[in-house]
């Protein structure tokens, strides 16, 4: 087929506004030994478990009632398999719910005051560990797993916990805790509690503190099959790695050495990245090295390695989760591919995968999909930085000249855009457009220098970053200079902002979703989770106070003479609206050419389809108005 020659940014897409809303997000998926795989689907602003059995046969929603979402902080957690029953957080009311998969309807485990997160079945399933949150004080939890008896605190006295794992016996519980100022990925503590029955009632005795110090985070704590060893991730020479614990002999062994991260930053409950096998002799770890996931295989004895070669190759991994059935060792993941849209999956041991969910149609050819490639260039002060470039990409259209440049600001700003599938760059490079990701020096993923680079220097770092990966396109021949566009949200909003102020006339316009513009009112309005962050972002109060008017876009919007589209949930609380209406008033009065969307019933991220589809439309025309046209 001949190719037709069109203006960048202007070439007939199939990804549509519509299918974008439509597209499906997966958050959890577990399996059964009974030869269940379950998985969560966020359709629309609705948290659904699907269930399937491994054989095949049938597919179904587990019930039509409930939204199923954990919100404590940021949410994750969400809900848990034993047996035939699964144990889930409502949305609304916060509360754990169980239902049998098999049949039946859901019956409350707890009541409706305050938020749940993060069941965790006994293995005996008499029991169920949670995080819970009210009144701004987080414990652990537990509750009889038939409902008849009332909650009991486990734990309490720290800010936060996450992650509780039990012990095989069922006597110990092990979690990570932390206080303010600290975020989970600055520094925790690996405890692990010692627990009796008193008068029906679950109860912990004694607590011990296995590692972590308030420089030092752990992640994700697991006790082998048998017991008799504990595993989790800490840091180690800048690397999250994965170490063991001897619970006999008290003596600590690492297991990985890669100069590579088997471990996330903790933004959510329940992340993990790591499985014993059920005879306990290895590990299946998901290593991200390069922006990219590699499952690997590890011998608990020896600690020799073997990659495990999919027979598809996915490139982001998430969720690993596995059961013996049949005799074999079945892995369940969330996986994706720069071409290839996010899929529910189940790997066997040799490689060979089976897909279960698919997060899109995948009605349009892989090949139409542009290649998102890592990236990397020299910043303003001479540091590597690093980032995913994905060139415009069209079957059958060629453009003319040289292509606008979108440059994306990542949230977090503690998180990482890693090379699986990115809906939001390949509805802009099939339409013409390069698209660059920005990891920026404070990004997760290429070790803990690097991820701590934006201590107080956040607001200077990303935005030299954004700017230089522009720079170094341009350099390159690969887009052109005079349509550059800045686009982010919440935290990577605040960038587009200050950058905006802070280099005015580099950029040909602004995308901005739920961004930061007031750092003394983010410090004192959002939620609890984030409410010291900018104590290591910019420093603590008062003693920073210049520092946070010098980095609150707010007091300097006057310098925005760029056209910016700004988006904003009207029930954030994490980044309340007034952030963006005060930047709007400021936009109007001086006829700064912009719009601005504010989104009924959507928090800190948008979830609705109505929303998403919205979006895309708005800012695309926007796009073609003042960057395409201007």
């Amino acid at each position: 087929m001949s190719e037709i020659e069109l203006q960048y940014g202007l070439f007939p897409s199939p990804i549509t506004p519509l299918a974008m809303a439509r597209g499906l997000s997966f958050a959890e998926v577990a399996l059964s030994p009974l030869g269940y795989l379950l998985w969560l689907e966020n359709r629309s602003d609705r948290g659904v478990i699907v269930v399937k059995p491994l054989d095949g046969q049938g597919r179904r929603d587990l019930n039509a009632d409930f939204a199923v979402r954990a919100k404590v902080g940021y949410g994750g957690g969400d809900f848990a398999v034993f047996g035939e029953w699964v144990y889930f957080i409502d949305a609304i009311q916060g509360r754990i719910y169980r239902q049998s998969f098999l049949g039946g309807p859901a019956q409350p485990l707890t009541p409706a005051f305050g938020r749940a997160a993060a069941p965790t079945p006994s293995p005996d399933g008499k029991w169920l560990a949670f995080v819970h949150t009210y009144e701004e004080k987080d414990v652990l939890a537990v509750v009889d797993s038939s409902g008849q008896g009332w909650p009991q605190i486990l734990v309490q006295g720290e800010d936060f916990y996450m992650q509780p794992a039990w012990h095989p016996k069922g006597r110990h519980l092990a979690w990570i805790a932390w206080n303010h100022p600290n975020m989970p990925w600055d520094g925790t503590w690996l405890r692990i509690g010692e627990l009796e029955v008193y008068h029906g009632h679950l109860r912990c005795t004694t607590v011990e503190t296995i590692t972590g110090d308030e420089r030092t985070s752990i992640f994700q704590p697991l006790f082998s099959p048998d017991g008799r060893t504990l595993a989790y991730v800490a840091e180690s020479e800048n690397w999250w790695q994965l170490w063991l614990y001897d619970l006999q002999t008290q003596e600590r062994r690492q297991l990985t050495g890669a100069p590579a991260e088997h471990a996330l930053p903790a933004w959510l409950q329940g992340m993990r990245t790591f499985q014993f096998s059920p005879d306990g002799r290895w590990i299946f770890v998901v290593r991200n090295q390069d922006a990219r996931d590699r499952l690997v295989k590890i011998s608990v004895e020896s600690g020799e390695e073997t990659q495990v070669d999919f027979d598809t190759p996915y490139t982001a991994l998430g969720q690993i989760c596995l059961t013996e059935w049949q005799g074999e060792t079945v892995l369940a993941f969330i996986a994706s591919a720069a071409t290839l849209p996010p899929r529910v999956i189940t790997v066997h041991e040799n490689g060979s995968t089976q897909v279960w969910g698919r997060a899109y149609a995948e009605d349009i050819p892989f090949s139409s999909y542009s290649s998102g490639k890592p990236i990397e260039w020299i910043g303003k002060d001479g540091e590597t930085v690093h980032g995913l470039f994905y060139p415009p990409h069209h079957p059958t259209a060629k453009g003319k000249g040289l292509p606008p440049l979108i440059i994306h600001i990542h949230g977090g700003p503690t998180s990482q855009v890693k090379n699986g599938f990115n809906p939001r760059a390949q509805y802009f490079a099939t339409r013409g457009y390069a698209f660059l990701e920005v990891n920026y020096r404070g990004s997760s993923g290429y070790g803990k220098a690097y991820r701590e680079k934006l201590r107080t220097f956040w607001g200077i770092y990303d935005v030299e970053d954004a700017l230089s990966g522009a720079q170094a396109c341009v350099e390159r021949g690969l887009v052109d200079g005079g349509k550059l566009v800045i686009m982010g949200g919440s935290a990577g909003g605040f960038t587009v902002l200050k950058a905006l102020e802070d280099y005015p006339g580099f950029f040909k316009a602004g995308v901005c979703l739920y961004g930061v513009s007031n750092q003394f009112t983010l410090a004192q309005e959002t939620h609890k989770f984030e409410a010291h962050y900018l104590d290591s972002l910019l420093g603590a109060l008062p003693q920073a106070a210049a520092i946070y008017r010098e980095r609150s876009p707010i007091y300097f919007v006057d310098r925005i003479r760029d056209p910016v589209a700004i988006y904003q949930g009207e029930e954030d609380t994490v980044v309340p609206r007034a952030q963006s209406d005060a930047v709007v008033e400021s936009l109007r009065r001086r006829g700064v050419p912009h719009i601005y969307h504010l989104y009924a019933g959507e928090g800190h991220g948008f979830r609705k389809s109505e929303t998403i589809e919205h979006f895309y439309k708005t800012v695309e025309a926007f796009l073609r108005e003042h960057v395409l046209f201007g």
